[in-house]
């Protein structure tokens, strides 16, 4: 064998090794099938098939997306409403999954597809348009339950379900915008309405509140003015018995002296005689001794 020939040789072979190598990356697993049947399963790493004998296939197992593509419903109450919706899965990494993935079910994100469209049709035309758009949640949650059902042979897992849009007509559409618009403003004047009621009541307590503090502050002042005149009474009852008249005389004199009120005193009197008769205190008698100079009797006490 010449030395040509054998590098020939030898490269063949280096070629022949390099075309069997496979790197299976973390996010995949691999089945290695050998003349079209199932062989091994391939984890992430190094792996060397025979070429041309034996051939692998990566499946991801990461979380997938596809979307439904919007197709048009006609809903309960005889509308059209274009629906869109997202389906979020992946194939499980064990390897009874990954197999499954690939021989149970063929192409299973165009039968994920299909599978979304014609739940979403089902449970859509049952609802009216507006119970659709209020009950999202209801239906995602229906859709997620049908689609884990009816895959759970194809060894993926649905992650969850997502509707991106439940459309009506335009003119359907802009009747809603008005509907809502009325409603919010009913809302707002409701609102408006309470908070004015709330406003006023509250003013109309303020005001009781202050009537009743004037009440209270007059109840007290005629409390105390019947405490004062009690005392009065008692205090003439106790030292002016029988002299009504004189009380009322000295209160007299006591007013008028208070407001400074001018008193005629006639020619030859005694001032002290004016304000005693004032006040009802009998005069004081004036009497001349033998040396001829005045002398002062006090009043005699009257009975």
């Amino acid at each position: 064998m010449t030395t040509q020939a054998l590098s020939v040789i030898i490269a063949g072979i280096i070629f022949f090794f390099f075309l069997g190598i496979k790197i299976v990356r973390p996010t995949h697993r691999g089945l290695i099938e050998r003349l079209g049947r199932y062989h091994k399963f391939a984890t992430p790493g190094f792996h060397w098939i025979i070429p041309f004998i034996d051939k692998m296939y990566a499946v991801n197992v990461t979380e997938q997306m596809v979307d439904a593509q919007p197709q048009e419903i006609i809903t309960n109450d005889n509308l059209n409403a274009s629906v869109d919706a997202q389906v979020y899965f992946k194939v499980i990494e064990t390897e009874e999954s990954v197999k499954n993935s690939q021989y149970n079910v063929n192409d299973y994100r165009r039968q994920i597809v299909n599978l979304a469209r014609t739940t979403l049709r089902n449970i859509i035309g049952t609802l009216t348009l507006r119970s659709a758009n209020s009950e999202r949640g209801k239906i995602n949650a229906e859709l997620h339950n049908t689609l884990r059902n009816e895959t759970s042979n194809w060894g993926i897992v649905i992650v969850r379900t997502e509707l991106k849009e439940i459309d009506p007509p335009r003119d359907v559409q802009d009747t809603m915008n008005k509907v809502v618009k009325a409603e919010n403003e009913k809302i707002a004047a409701i609102d408006y309405a309470t908070a004015t009621e709330t406003a006023a009541d509250g003013v109309k307590r303020a005001k009781i509140k202050e009537a009743e503090g004037h009440k209270r502050a007059k109840i007290l002042h005629a409390e105390g003015e019947a405490e004062a005149i009690m005392l009065v009474n008692e205090a003439a009852d106790k030292y002016f018995t029988g002299n009504a008249q004189l009380l009322k005389k000295l209160e007299t004199v006591e007013a008028s002296l208070k407001s400074n009120a001018k008193i005629v005193v006639p020619a030859g009197s005694e001032l002290v005689n004016i304000i005693g008769d004032m006040a009802g205190v009998l005069p004081i008698n004036t009497t001349k001794n033998e040396n001829g100079k005045s002398k002062t009797t006090p009043p005699s006490t009257p009975v």
